[in-house]
């Protein structure tokens, strides 16, 4: 949808007046009003020479689809009226304002530090007439007794508690500015305490006509969008203008939108995150702590859009940006739990099935929607049955030795959820994860550290395969890896590598590379393999060299070509066995292992 915002220069003193009527709000979703102390004055300095502060961006309100709650700007009491207008950008600049030029309040700001003050603010005439001084300077931040202080407080440095002490330092207060009729009693009182002078009135009439009048002209664009403007459009561009705080998510947007039903989502996901993170658990794992409030809503929205097509409301399965905005409040309540038991189920299946253990083995967490819609779908007792976690294991593979979820995903969790479902009941579908799967041998090289999902995954399947430590034979299993955690170390040790004079593309590679306890990782040190093979053994009490070598071939390495530092014996070896390891989990073929690109890159068939 084409939107056709309007934009208008429109006199800074209007907008400050439907700020305090009430006219002109923000929606519930905006964050508290932030800034400090010396950004108040910066504006404030800006103000008063003309300088250009940014667009102010509105949304007229009525759209019957959008109903966002409200609030009034900080600072503006005893109103209680539906706006004409919701502010989209510009709260932190028209609060600024409003609160040191509108209210007759201290505004209660912080310092850099983030220490809570209270401030007026005031202009000095003289260096605001000077051009010599930094107009920054000019403006003054005064405490709420109106008096700064010095010698831990005990000597009145300066004092404007009064009219007459203002006029004595000609220091005029800012919070009057848009006043006419209050300017106009203060210069009469400006004018009877310097006697009528005509140099008193000329200089108040240059601060008038240089300052004042400055600030009271001032116009700001503001651009309006229609009250048609679609949620999903709304929501694009407050993040599209907001570059300066944290971005709006889908998620405020939905929870402004359900507080209109007197519901409040933050307060219902904090309930949810506990239960999806296990707080509370008897064996807690970190596993699911980065699911966000967002993942949790399109996950919802997913199995929402799945029962949705089934029960014939509508044709397609979605959960797009578009679709979590539109989520309907009674949809979300009537399916959040199935979700969470969902997550529940998924968590289970990877730590009992799979052997992903924690967040940072977690190859990705957008596969966990899918994953979760689909449990919430088939229920516990179908996601116990073998055949299911047969089938789901083959997806859940395919998914991340494909590398199938680094980009934007909604459409393949839609062909996941309506897959995975119907191949469980033996229905016939379209599979599209997994045919569309493919895993390259070559891509062994190139997995050389952790932030890739494929890398997380392969040392996912060598714990699946109850790989043993060498020194203490701890299985890693989710008992033991919860005891003492293990992480991913290089089995020809870099400094032996790069003394040999071995490409380091290959020997930082995942083909040698495998999970191993911080002891075994210290005797392994920076020392060929047969030099740390033979500390092993003399370290470990009664360790039979047979014993060593299991538990070595436990992780998918030769051991008599480890043991030989026969580095390129060792290396091809193990990238076949993986390739096995990876062809067993999507259940399908690494197809060019002997292709001429494989025979290039590793100098011999990988078949």
């Amino acid at each position: 949808m084409i939107i056709s915002p309007q934009s208008l220069d429109t006199n800074l003193s209007q907008l400050l007046a439907e700020v305090k009527s009430g006219s002109m709000q923000l929606p519930e979703f905006q964050r508290d009003w932030t800034w400090d102390d010396n950004r108040i004055r910066g504006i404030i300095a800006s103000l008063s020479q003309g300088y250009p502060m940014g667009a102010i961006m509105r949304l007229q309100y009525g759209n019957p689809d959008i109903q966002f709650k409200y609030r009034t700007i900080t600072g503006v009491k005893g109103v209680s009226v539906k706006p004409e207008h919701l502010i989209l950008d510009g709260q932190q600049r028209l609060t600024s304002i409003y609160q040191a030029t509108s209210s007759k309040e201290p505004v209660s700001t912080k310092t850099e530090k983030g220490k809570a003050i209270k401030r007026y603010y005031y202009l000095s005439m003289e260096k605001c007439l000077d051009d010599d001084e930094d107009r920054f300077d000019a403006v003054l931040s005064i405490p709420e007794d109106r008096k700064i202080k010095e010698n831990f407080d005990r000597d009145v440095k300066l004092d404007l508690s009064t009219r007459e002490y203002e006029y004595e330092n000609k220091l005029f207060p800012v919070n009057i500015v848009f006043d006419s009729n209050a300017v106009m009693d203060w210069f009469m009182g400006y004018m009877t305490h310097y006697g009528m002078k005509p140099e008193a009135m000329d200089e108040f009439k240059r601060f008038q006509a240089d300052v004042l009048n400055t600030i009271s002209g001032y116009k700001l664009p503001v651009i309006t969008l229609d009250k048609s403007t679609p949620r999903e459009a709304v929501c694009k561009v407050f993040e599209n203008v907001n570059t300066g705080g944290v971005p709006l998510t889908v998620f405020e947007l939905v929870t402004a939108t359900y507080a209109t039903r007197d519901f409040d989502l933050r307060k219902d996901w904090v309930q949810c995150r506990n239960t999806i993170c296990g707080f509370g658990d008897t064996l807690r794992t970190d596993l699911f702590d980065g699911i966000d409030e967002t993942t949790f809503l399109t996950t919802v929205c997913l199995f929402t859009s799945y029962l949705n097509k089934q029960s014939g409301k509508t044709n397609t399965i979605s959960c797009k940006k578009k679709d979590v905005l539109g989520l309907p409040y009674e949809s979300y309540i009537a399916n959040r739990d199935a979700v969470l038991s969902g997550f529940k189920i998924a968590k289970e299946f990877l730590l009992r099935d799979q052997c992903v253990f924690r967040q940072r083995d977690l190859p990705y967490t957008t596969q966990l929607i899918p994953l979760a819609a689909i449990c919430a779908v088939l229920g516990k007792s179908k996601c116990n049955e073998p055949n299911t976690i047969k089938t789901l294991s083959r997806w859940y593979w395919c998914g991340i030795l494909g590398e199938m979820y680094g980009g934007a995903n909604e459409t393949r969790y839609a062909y996941d959820i309506e897959d995975m479902v119907e191949e469980v009941n033996g229905r016939p579908n379209a599979m599209h994860t997994i045919n569309s799967a493919v895993f390259s041998s070559t891509r062994l090289l190139t997995l050389q550290t952790r932030l890739s999902a494929a890398y997380k995954g392969i040392m996912a399947l060598l714990y699946k395969e109850k790989c043993r430590d060498f020194m203490n034979n701890t299985t890693i299993d989710i008992v033991n890896s919860m005891l003492e955690s293990p992480d991913i170390h290089h089995i020809f040790p870099e400094a032996y590598c790069e003394k040999m004079g071995i490409k380091r593309e290959r020997y930082n590679s995942i083909i040698n590379k495998t999970p191993i306890l911080p002891a075994t990782n210290r005797s392994i040190g920076g020392n060929a393999p047969s030099e740390y093979l033979g500390a092993i053994l003399k370290k470990v009490d009664g360790l039979t060299e047979n014993e060593l070598q299991a538990r070595v071939e436990s992780h998918f390495i030769n051991y008599a070509e480890l043991k030989a530092d026969d580095f390129n014996g060792y290396f091809i070896d193990r990238a076949k066995s993986l390739l096995n390891l990876i062809e067993k989990a999507m259940n399908k073929p690494v197809t060019d292992r002997d292709a001429e690109n494989t025979l290039d890159q590793f100098g011999a068939s990988l078949a």
